[in-house]
């Protein structure tokens, strides 16, 4: 049974979103407002394409050979891709029945009940960690960090492998006390395998304004290395270790 998904874009020789070479599908949709978005084309639930999961799945075949000598795979990405929970799943069972490795890459705003159907068929959570300060979390993103930080909480109940990822944002995201909070939340969980520290950049702001909108983070700088060393320094500090990289 094949079903309809409402696609961004595909990129199919990632190297960052996942282990080894991956196949990424950047789904259409996305609930957050996140103020440095760098897809805000993305958020439009009506926008992108249509494809089915067999003509992804049959595309995605064709990478097979270099998956497989990569330890790679597919990676779901967005927007927010279990905004369509039915397309993400039925895709993720057909990826597993080729035998294919499949991350989900999510903000972790969705509900437990709506999501872990979809897990029964993942090998690996990209979960994005906004912002460990509830308010600050809203501020940032336009709502609450109740759910990435329950879902977080449920992986590891399920034991499934994670990637966490921080984007660090000077002025809004670097602040001490906030990256200790975080460290020690993630301290608590068991399951993650790696934290990546993505440093903030503005590259996507031409978007907003193709689209019509103002950059709502106008005047801050991009994040340099002294800031992302920094972050590291302090999550290290409490038992963390850090995987950097640029984005």
């Amino acid at each position: 049974m094949s079903i309809k998904g409402r696609i961004h874009s595909i990129e199919t020789f990632g190297t960052v979103d996942g282990p080894g070479i991956r196949y990424i599908v950047f789904t259409q949709g996305c609930p957050l407002r996140c103020k440095y978005c760098h897809n805000r084309d993305t958020w439009d639930t009506q926008g992108g394409k249509e494809y089915t999961t067999n003509e992804l799945i049959d595309d995605v075949k064709k990478y097979i050979p270099f998956m497989k000598t990569s330890g790679g795979g597919l990676t779901v990405s967005g927007g927010e891709p279990t905004l369509q929970p039915e397309f993400l799943k039925r895709l993720l069972i057909e990826a597993k029945e080729s035998g294919i490795h499949t991350a989900v890459d999510t903000s972790g705003f969705v509900d437990i009940e709506v999501i872990d159907p979809i897990l029964d068929y993942t090998d690996l959570v990209l979960l994005d960690i906004k912002h460990i300060d509830r308010d600050s979390f809203k501020n940032l993103t336009g709502v609450y960090n109740d759910k990435t930080l329950n879902l977080a909480k449920h992986l590891e109940k399920r034991n499934i492998p994670v990637w966490i990822r921080y984007v660090l944002v000077p002025g809004v995201t670097d602040n001490k006390e906030d990256i200790k909070n975080l460290a020690k939340f993630l301290l608590t969980l068991g399951n993650v395998e790696k934290i990546e520290i993505l440093p903030y950049h503005s590259m996507g702001k031409f978007k907003w304004k193709e689209l019509g909108y103002d950059y709502p983070l106008k005047g801050i700088p991009d994040a340099t290395d002294e800031d992302v060393e920094k972050a590291s320094n302090i999550f290290k500090k409490y038992g963390v270790t850090i995987k950097e990289r640029n984005f």
